[in-house]
């Protein structure tokens, strides 16, 4: 996989993590770190069911997301998109985008721990607004 500086989720691609912004029905902010894979006008993540962000996201598909440091703290240029839950063969093709760019975290440790915790792995994906 190649990074181009072409494509809506261009800030995104060489990131290793972002900012993702999700807002509670009273309309607040919430900021959190996650991992990213990014092409063109696409991009996935990863969480578990149940997690704030994935309740906030199921109550507003609106999102915001800039490249970050792991902490959260902003690198670059923040877009706004809306998050998609995904489900099949979508969220297998997600998972194994997210698996290749992280072959150890997100190819072995966290789908491992999500089993482990009786968690429900579920990918997100996120599109321009």
């Amino acid at each position: 996989m190649s990074i181009t500086t072409t494509g809506y989720f261009a800030p995104m691609k060489a990131a290793k993590t972002i900012r993702l912004i999700t807002y509670r029905r009273d309309g607040t902010r919430v900021s959190t770190p996650v991992h990213v894979v990014a092409h063109d006008d696409v991009a996935y993540i990863r969480t578990f069911d149940p997690s704030g962000k994935l309740k906030r996201m199921r109550n507003n598909p609106e999102v915001e997301v800039a490249p970050s440091t792991v902490r959260g703290r902003v690198t670059g240029e923040s877009r706004r998109a809306k998050a998609r839950i995904l489900t099949g063969e979508e969220a297998d093709a997600a998972g194994r985008a997210l698996a290749r760019k992280y072959p150890i975290l997100h190819g072995r440790l966290i789908p491992w721990f999500h089993r482990r915790k009786g968690l429900v792995t579920t990918h997100i994906e996120l599109t321009p607004r």
